[in-house]
């Protein structure tokens, strides 16, 4: 697969001028030069092959010569929300997230979580999600969407019927879970912690499946991976 880039305008066949970090990535940290052919995206669900015509100091000018659309997503709505690990562990979970086709992540604030992100730490999270799009060849970004109280986005209409939560002691099993049918879901863990007796109690009230992921205690990073991987 040709070096991949991200842009944030519009493509088609024809002239393209990348500046930015893009075009310092492309001709400081890639070294290619003119000639060299490379694969644009845009998260249109496209892919652009495209040729490096002229290299300039802040700036690289490209042509695109065909289009291309690759089945990389999954052919359905997976959602996940967590309250965000501490450090490095919440770009790992981005990274993930994306390699598993993920549609959307929302952060949550519920009554044991102790990170909440700022606008320019969620910008920051949409930058590791393109990072990862280039390396696993996805072509439409995971969104990271605005921090959510945990009593909002439980009751919001616009979730996916089948919504699931990770809880310990749950009575559906992980075995249960892989006879599932794939289908828009959304899925859901707590905190370090887990959720209070209340949250969980809203959660049943609207509708959640309690889901037991096991006799260990993990992380929430793991957790939320591991549902990704169960229903996507």
């Amino acid at each position: 697969m040709a070096e991949r880039f991200y842009v944030n305008c519009e493509l088609k066949p024809g002239p393209v001028l990348v500046q930015g970090a893009e075009a310092h990535h492309l001709a400081v940290v890639c070294r290619l030069r003119p000639g060299d052919a490379v694969c644009l995206f845009n998260g249109d669900g496209h892919q652009y092959p495209a040729r490096i015509e002229e290299i300039g100091r802040r700036e690289v000018a490209l042509e695109v010569f065909s289009v291309e659309s690759p089945a990389r997503e999954l052919p359905f709505r997976l959602d996940v929300a967590a309250p965000l690990p501490r450090g490095d562990r919440a770009q790992f979970l981005l990274e993930k997230l994306t390699e598993l086709g993920v549609t959307t992540f929302t952060p949550l604030r519920t009554a044991r979580s102790v990170v909440h992100p700022r606008e320019t730490k969620l910008d920051k999270l949409q930058r590791h999600v393109i990072e990862a799009s280039k390396q696993c060849g996805r072509n439409v970004l995971l969104e990271v969407r605005p921090t959510m109280d945990w009593e909002a986005y439980c009751r919001a209409g616009e979730l996916p019927a089948r919504r699931i939560l990770g809880h310990p002691g749950a009575d559906w099993t992980r075995a249960d879970a892989v006879s599932e049918s794939r289908c828009d879901t959304v899925a859901a863990v707590g905190p370090e912690g887990g959720f209070t007796e209340e949250e969980v109690a809203l959660a049943r009230a609207t509708d959640w499946r309690l889901l037991d992921l096991g006799p260990r205690i993990l992380r929430v990073e793991t957790a939320a991976i591991a549902l990704a991987v169960l229903f996507g």
